[in-house]
């Protein structure tokens, strides 16, 4: 068994699609559905794999809009936190907020995802979801302890952390999600979030200057 991870970074606010792949079996997991729908199933095809699963992080403009695109090329079933599924019905108010052309209508949920630890499991790719609210409503991270990495989305950053001053952000809820889910992790364990550099949670431990109270 062998996993392997390919990254394209997409969009108007430069997000992460992480594409999670089994070489063996060449199934395959799209976590972010970004944007580009195209080009997300291309690095898909220029591999081998098929994307059987659609996870999204949350239901910020910038994670979710080719996620009906993705769907329709693919056929794969999309998985959300059920709390995110009021914003993610409200694309088109969000673009007319931020001052942006019209977005497509996000795909509709086939997996409603809840606040408790669940399994996701597709052959040999295998992840736990973790509740990191505060950033957004229905934020999830997506941990896989077989490969020691986790997705943190836009909760945990390279010396940062999401910011919480759009709608449903809340600083004090998203630390905590931090400390209780996140933090609780091993040093090891990589980090792969919705925006810039991979890093690892003991060194956001040790540097992170939004972490201070919980080194």
């Amino acid at each position: 068994m062998t996993i392997e991870i390919k990254k394209l970074t997409l969009g108007l606010a430069t997000t992460n699609a992480y594409l999670v792949g089994d070489t063996e079996t060449g199934d395959a997991v799209q976590i972010d559905p970004v944007d580009d729908a195209p080009a997300l199933k291309q690095l898909a095809d220029d591999a081998g794999w098929t994307i059987k699963l659609i996870l999204a992080t949350h239901a910020h403009f910038d994670h979710v809009l080719a996620s009906r695109e993705l769907k329709a090329l693919t056929g794969a079933p999309f998985a959300i936190h059920t709390e995110a599924v009021p914003m993610l019905k409200h694309l088109p108010e969000t673009a007319a907020r931020f001052g942006l052309p019209p977005f497509p209508d996000a795909a509709e949920p086939d997996r409603l995802l809840t606040s408790e630890r669940e399994t996701i499991q597709l052959g040999a790719l295998k992840f736990e979801t973790l509740y990191t609210p505060g950033h957004a409503p229905g934020h999830l991270s997506f941990f896989m302890p077989d490969q020691r990495l986790v997705f943190s989305g836009d909760a945990l950053f390279y010396n940062s952390v999401g910011r919480t001053d759009l709608p449903g952000g809340s600083s004090s809820v998203l630390l905590h999600s931090i400390q209780t889910q996140l933090l609780i992790l091993d040093d090891d364990v990589r980090v792969l979030s919705g925006h810039g550099q991979e890093t690892t949670i003991g060194r956001e431990r040790l540097n992170n200057p939004f972490l201070r109270l919980y080194r």
